[in-house]
């Protein structure tokens, strides 16, 4: 019991002496300035985010504590903020709502990324020191910032300031600091004051938009590029079973692109993606849009693949056969790359169409290229985002149709006879030259007779 009542008066000699201290180093440890107001402007137009690396103001507020007086404050940004020639700042000392007048002004040091404000008449007790800083730019990144410094008290003593108040700053992108400065610029704005070129073509939009309609242009490519190949084999098989010889084969790959081919995709993506989830089947929405795609295309290249199949001349498998080579092999060693090689433009085209196609699986809620334009286009209320996405569109469609067109040629100049240019007409002599090389020749003959 002794020992439990000696532990009881050391943690209350222990208590005693830490609150004496406190009391003790409180003085020293007070505060001039409370800082109680630290804000940046919203620097992005859509949002209202504050961003880094971006032109905003920021501004900062304290109140003089009771009992003290400021001669001299400064501001520090954080490392990593920017101000420039074109920074300024702007002082204000307010006493409750009114607002006074003092021989003071903000000085901005580039160097240091600071601003210094000495007053000629140090501040009493109760003022609010304001102070506004313009076209600062804070750290580019994201998170919480916040503003340091220190400030001078009447009997000259110099100490540092409290943690400020945080800022959330948000990362700027490259397409973020390109709109900002084509906010300023004069032609710009001259371009942006016809109504017809702002609504369909904003230069600030085309730009702050590119990097969202870009991700929605990589996923549709990423399910044409998928949905394609899985749609040359389903195309194939069902090829197969079109020409085969069982009844029932042939029925089955008939009605597959007979119903396939004889409705809408747009149908069958609500179908699929509708109808699935009431028999129980859940699948991922990517996974389900590449499934429909495939299988709609599949239709297509059956027909294709069929029709390039028939085109091979029947000697090809005659021969085939006589040099001992099953049906299996004919096909796939003889057949087939031929068929490829003939096809090759219809299936280019058909790589077009599916790409094109993948804009309607917006009406079910796929993150596509359609969607992403769609989305900007309902926060702006401007179309120039659908301008944007057309010419991602036609970034992989110009290409392949001339792709096409090539392949088309060059197959046409094979089948007339292996390209092999033709021959060069000769040349006709006019008639006016045939009258005279008819006497210069006689009279050459005539020549030769006489000296003979």
């Amino acid at each position: 019991m002794a020992a439990d009542l000696k532990g009881v008066l050391k943690k209350t000699l222990v208590t005693a002496l830490s609150l004496s201290l406190v009391i003790t180093l409180m003085p020293l440890l007070a505060s001039a300035l409370t800082q109680d107001v630290t804000t940046a402007k919203g620097n992005e137009t859509s949002t209202g985010n504050v961003l880094g690396g971006v032109p905003t103001r920021v501004t900062w507020e304290a109140v003089v504590d009771k009992g003290e007086s400021v001669s001299s404050v400064t501001v520090q940004f954080p490392e990593g903020s920017d101000l420039t020639a074109d920074s300024s700042a702007r002082l204000t000392v307010l006493n409750g709502i009114e607002r006074l007048s003092v021989d003071a002004q903000a000085v901005i040091d580039e160097q240091n990324e600071s601003v210094t404000v000495d007053f000629a008449t140090p501040l009493e007790a109760g003022l609010r020191v304001r102070i506004e800083t313009y076209n600062a730019c804070l750290p580019n990144i994201t998170g919480e910032v916040t503003l340091s410094g220190s400030f001078t008290r009447d009997d000259g003593q110099v100490e540092q300031l409290a943690q400020s108040p945080s800022i959330e700053v948000t990362q700027a992108s490259l397409a973020q600091k390109i709109v900002n400065w084509m906010d300023e610029q004069p032609f710009i704005q001259a371009w942006n004051s016809v109504t017809v070129l702002r609504l369909f073509l904003e230069p600030q939009l085309i730009v702050s938009s590119i990097p969202t309609v870009f991700t929605g242009w990589l996923i549709s490519l990423a399910l044409c590029l998928v949905g394609f190949p899985l749609a040359i084999p389903i195309g194939l098989a069902a090829a197969f079973m079109k020409i085969s010889r069982s009844k029932i084969m042939h029925v089955v790959a008939a009605l597959y692109t007979g119903v396939i081919r004889g409705t809408p995709l747009f149908l069958q993506i609500y179908i699929a993606f509708f109808g699935l989830p009431l028999m129980g089947i859940n699948l991922n929405q990517y996974v389900l849009a590449v499934m429909v795609m495939a299988f709609n295309s599949g239709a297509y290249m059956c027909e294709i693949l069929r029709a390039g199949i028939q085109s091979i001349p029947k000697g090809q498998f005659e021969a085939s056969r006589s040099l001992g080579m099953n049906q299996a092999q004919t096909m796939f060693s003889v057949i087939i790359p031929q068929t490829v090689r003939r096809v090759i433009p219809t299936m280019t085209s058909e790589f077009i169409l599916l790409y094109k196609d993948t804009s309607l699986l917006a009406a079910v809620g796929v993150m596509e290229l359609m969607l992403y334009s769609r989305s900007v286009v309902a926060l702006t209320g401007n179309m120039t985002p659908y301008i944007v996405a057309a010419f991602f569109y036609l970034v992989v469609t110009l290409p392949l149709i001339r792709v096409v067109t090539v392949l088309e040629k060059r197959l046409a100049l094979a089948d007339n006879g292996g390209g092999a240019p033709a021959p060069k007409p000769k040349r006709k002599l006019r008639l006016g030259a045939k009258k005279q090389a008819a006497p210069q020749a006689a009279s050459d003959d005539q020549k030769g007779a006489d000296g003979e």
